[in-house]
């Protein structure tokens, strides 16, 4: 197993929401922290929060994942204040709302660099480090929507759906060199987080109504907490999962998909339809 007491851990969109999270139970549980995000105000109210509650060391670094150059100088940094650093959670991430034609290619190359070059340049930067610990662990944040793809989530779900294929490669290689780092993937359902009400628009989406609607469905569909969603991913570190399904909605999608690979969408946007029409 990967113990989370006495590790040290680095965390990317560690300002808010899943990420906070990921911050805060693992310093309640022991782990020193290396927290990163491009919010420093929201970064030094997560380390106040840990501050009041611990004594463990956590450093906090402002970076853009979206940029190769911040990640390599974070995974530098994070190391040298925190030499036994030996977890990794790749958390970061943001949203789009567009249909594929609503969407331009410069916004999808955005939405691409964080949720999943941001995935790949920080566990290249990372990795021969972790590599050197008894007990290395990478957490990949993927989502449901790396398992399902619902329409209007090409962007999103082609990122997460990467990361996904991505992580399973990986951890294969891992396995195969019988190296001492493991690798979960987490695919969370719906989440009480902001990162729907954050969502860029498509360049080609004129109104708010579809934002307003689409964050309304959201709050009826999330119904796990940031807190549940970071205790269920540190057991899921604990017992070296593979995989880390989060939120009965993720574990139901998930079920579906193995049923109906090809159809699963039959059956869910009914049931989607049905949540639209009544907050319309």
């Amino acid at each position: 197993m990967t113990a989370i007491d006495g590790a040290a851990t680095a965390v990317t969109g560690a300002a808010s929401g899943i990420g906070r999270a990921l911050a805060v139970e693992p310093a309640a549980r022991g782990s020193d922290l290396a927290l990163a995000d491009r919010d420093e105000a929201g970064l030094q109210s997560v380390a106040a929060e840990i501050a009041a509650m611990t004594s463990r060391k956590v450093t906090v670094h402002r970076v853009d994942v979206s940029e190769q150059e911040q990640i390599a100088d974070f995974a530098k940094a994070a190391i040298s204040a925190h030499p036994a650093l030996n977890i990794l959670i790749n958390n970061a991430g943001v949203a789009l709302l567009g249909q594929f034609d609503e969407i331009d290619q410069a916004q999808m190359e955005w939405l691409f660099n964080i949720n999943f070059w941001g995935v790949v340049h920080s566990t290249r930067a990372f990795l021969p480090h972790l590599a050197t610990r008894p007990q290395g662990h990478i957490v990949n944040i993927s989502s449901i929507y790396g398992i399902v793809a619902p329409p209007g989530q090409t962007a999103y779900s082609s990122a997460k759906f990467a990361v996904r294929g991505f992580s399973e490669s990986l951890r294969h290689e891992l396995q195969t060199a019988k190296s001492p780092v493991r690798l979960s993937v987490v695919h969370p359902g719906g989440v009480k987080t902001n990162i729907v009400r954050n969502m860029r628009m498509g360049a080609a989406i004129t109104d708010n109504e579809r934002r307003a609607t689409a964050i309304e469905l959201f709050d009826q569909f999330a119904g796990t907490t940031p807190k549940d969603a970071a205790l269920r991913i540190i057991a899921g570190i604990e017992k070296n999962r593979p995989r880390i399904l989060i939120g009965n909605d993720a574990r139901l999608m998930d079920l579906l998909q193995r049923f109906r690979p090809a159809t699963y969408w039959h059956v869910l946007g009914r049931r989607v339809e049905k949540m639209y029409k009544a907050v319309k």
